[in-house]
């Protein structure tokens, strides 16, 4: 079993939000728990959020000397729908859990025995909806075992489609930090949004997971010209690129980077985004993987260029909880094999016994079978 540490790990001084305030409280050598039994109307900006100073309970990363092997991850998650994979993932054994993106739904409940409902988010009620999903008791189970690290996309950041003009978003920021369980000292709470990097693994075996994100700095996608990253993001992640010593990357997208011929969210909304990521993954020379969520279906796009020396391949996997049953195609150039529906989650299993790592990226279903996958020699 592996686990991990913060790429950019250190104890310096948070942000002197209030938020960041009460979190100086608790020990620093302790993990943030949420205390989700409780729920009142809370005042602090931590977006009411108790915090108890005993060890979290989540198994955030913090042990980093073994190389991954196996990683799990999935998408789209309503805390109020049925949530039947949570034994079948575990039944993997993975070494690590990523959550890709609206891991919660802040903007939709489905009421029971009635109609989905639009909801006009405040953080009363999205505490409620993460306060739901903490406690559920096969992902309970899950997380008391299982290391999870993440982002987010739209749904759990606040509302459909929302950007950088989000007014909830430090709020929602702090929930989804905290849900997962990122420890205090990690420097994803001294800065805005919540994008990050994580080293798994011993020299010659390591792999860098990198959680981007595609919401807090976004400019609307109809913006002329669009940005998704930010200059902040954009130059983080070319310093993390230039002194990474990982032998594979993993970057985490709440939408997919490759597909880019549908109408809906993507990175070719944003071209200058999507060029520049492209070329700095050419210029890190790093084999490197996609991980993709959102568009609640699973599929595998593969990108074939020439200043990249391996094919890129971006592996969508969503939903957990629901899916897009009546999907009847959509163009996508780059796809590989069959458009799965259903509900799912992805794998990505990595050998280490060669020189360069081997990766097998795998779409699972609900009954525990393969859907679709790609091997990866580099």
């Amino acid at each position: 079993m592996s686990f991990a540490r913060p790429v950019e790990f250190h104890a310096a001084g948070l942000a002197s939000r209030a938020t960041s305030c009460a979190l100086r409280a608790c020990h620093r050598d302790q993990l943030l728990h949420i205390h989700f039994m409780r729920l009142s109307i809370y005042t602090l900006a931590l977006a009411s959020i108790s915090l108890l100073h005993t060890p979290a309970s989540a198994k955030f990363p913090d042990n980093f000397d073994s190389p991954l092997q196996v990683i799990a991850f999935g998408s789209c998650n309503r805390d109020e729908l049925p949530q039947p994979l949570w034994p079948i993932i575990a039944d993997q054994a993975p070494d690590l859990w990523i959550w890709g993106g609206d891991n919660i739904y802040a903007d939709w409940y489905q009421r029971p025995n009635g109609p989905k409902v639009k909801y006009s988010v405040n953080r009363e009620w999205i505490t409620q909806r993460y306060a739901s999903q903490y406690k559920h008791p096969a992902y309970a189970a899950f997380r008391a075992k299982t290391p999870i690290i993440g982002t987010w996309d739209d749904h759990d950041y606040g509302d459909n489609n929302a950007v950088g003009d989000y007014k909830l978003k430090q709020i929602t920021r702090d929930l989804a930090l905290s849900f997962m369980e990122v420890p205090i000292s990690d420097p994803r709470w001294s800065r805005e949004g919540i994008y990050g990097a994580y080293d798994f693994g011993p020299e010659g075996k390591r792999t860098k997971v990198i959680l981007l994100d595609n919401r807090y700095f976004a400019s609307s996608r109809k913006a002329e010209p669009s940005d998704l990253l930010g200059d902040t993001q954009r130059n983080w992640l070319e310093k993390t690129l230039q002194t990474s010593t990982a032998n594979l990357h993993i970057f985490v997208s709440g939408t997919q980077i490759i597909s880019a011929e549908h109408k809906y969210e993507k990175w070719a909304d944003y071209p200058g985004d999507r060029e520049w990521l492209l070329q700095q993954i050419a210029l890190s020379d790093t084999p490197t993987v996609l991980i993709s969520g959102d568009r609640h279906i699973h599929e595998i796009s593969v990108l074939e260029d020439p200043a990249i020396d391996f094919p890129l391949v971006d592996i969508t996997s969503s939903g957990l909880t629901h899916s897009w049953d009546s999907f009847k195609g959509e163009p996508n150039r780059y796809r590989y094999g069959p458009v799965a529906t259903g509900l799912g989650f992805g794998l990505v299993k990595i050998d280490w016994s060669g020189a360069k790592p081997t990766v097998e990226l795998q779409l699972i279903d609900q009954t525990a079978e393969v859907s679709n996958s790609y091997s990866l020699q580099f």
